[in-house]
């Protein structure tokens, strides 16, 4: 398996990362984890360090919802007082939080340190720990705050995915979907038969997600036009995550669980819209109905979520624009839809 520019893969990561720390020298490494990797995924990330530099740990809690500005404050007091400085090395181990979390808080602490992403989850490998989007949530609004700043080195090694939850593996599916979707019906068509799946195979499909992924964005770094494609089925899917966030009477619902039905949703307006065949919006939806429990809205719950749109960050002059698909792999941006066909998209979900 090759590597993909600053993207290491397995033995051939922590190879990559020891190189780095000899080659930088730095003053102090701090590992940010949440409890769960600090417990889970640490006991296998330490012993693969081979240096002399000392190291700090800084823990945070778990969750989507301490994706936060507070969190932050937190992680800088806690740098600040175990005297980090610009010369010292943070590396994020965990997930879409923690990388996206860790990310923002090296960029900004004393206007920026070195750091490097050690995605330990599916979602985190194939998504979040690529492309250099940071940031936190502002409230219940997803990644409203954050700056785009590559980390050094992402190192990918699906060992740490033996200690995901199955639910955990689900969520990060549905990106690898969503790549297959936007660039690739042959990936996509992979996707189809999981049920034989080893290793090895997982290896090379989260690799091949990794490398849609890069090359999206390294052609738009800053999301003026094609990385945007990259937000299909976010639209309604962030929404909808949001609105189960911050109801104490709903289910929270993990991202790729959100945005499985966003994509459903998605494909359902791309029939309406721009004519995308409807026997494989059928598809999609019974594959993705597979892996993702079906989750049931009412009128009153689809209107809050509509209004929760608004805060889409690819939204331009009071317009709501959606990515829809013209066929799979022939995405379409700016599409505008009204909430009439959102609420029928709706109705098609829950049948």
């Amino acid at each position: 398996m090759k590597n993909i520019e600053s993207v290491y893969f397995n033995e051939i990561g922590f190879s990559s990362l020891n190189n780095l720390l000899q080659e930088k020298k730095y003053s102090k490494i701090f590992i940010l984890a949440d409890e769960n990797t600090n417990r889970c995924c640490l006991p296998l990330f330490l012993p693969e360090l081979a240096t002399e530099i000392p190291i700090e740990v800084i823990e945070i809690e778990a969750g989507e919802e301490f994706k936060n500005i507070e969190t932050c404050t937190q992680v800088w007091y806690a740098l600040s007082e175990l005297g980090a400085d610009r010369k010292s090395l943070i590396i994020n181990l965990g997930g879409g939080v923690v990388t996206d979390l860790g990310g923002f808080v090296a960029s900004t602490y004393m206007r920026g340190v070195d750091f490097v992403n050690v995605p330990t989850t599916l979602l985190a490998m194939v998504d979040a720990s690529v492309g250099g989007k940071t940031g936190v949530d502002l409230g219940t609004l997803k990644n409203q705050i954050g700056v785009i700043n590559n980390p050094l080195l992402v190192i990918i090694n699906s060992r740490f995915l033996a200690t995901l939850p199955a639910e955990q593996l689900r969520s990060g599916m549905a990106e690898m979907f969503k790549h297959g979707l936007i660039q690739s019906e042959s990936y996509w068509n992979k996707m189809l038969n999981l049920s034989d799946l080893t290793l090895n195979d997982l290896d090379d499909l989260i690799y091949e997600s990794v490398l849609i992924k890069n090359r999206v964005v390294k052609q738009d770094p800053t999301e003026k036009g094609l990385r945007k494609t990259l937000n299909f089925g976010h639209t309604l899917g962030h929404a909808i995550e949001s609105y189960c966030l911050q109801n104490a009477e709903r289910q929270t619902l993990l991202h790729g669980e959100a945005i499985a039905i966003g994509m459903v949703l998605a494909v359902f307006l791309s029939v309406e819209k721009l004519d995308f065949p409807e026997e494989k919006c059928v598809e999609i939806k019974d594959i993705l109905g597979q892996y993702f429990e079906k989750q049931y809205f009412t009128e009153n719950e689809i209107e809050q979520i509509i209004s929760l749109m608004k805060f889409d960050k690819k939204n331009s002059h009071g317009n709501i624009n959606f990515v829809l698909l013209e066929d799979i792999a022939k995405p379409k941006l700016d599409c505008l839809i009204e909430n009439e066909l959102i609420y029928r998209a709706f109705n098609y979900y829950m049948q």
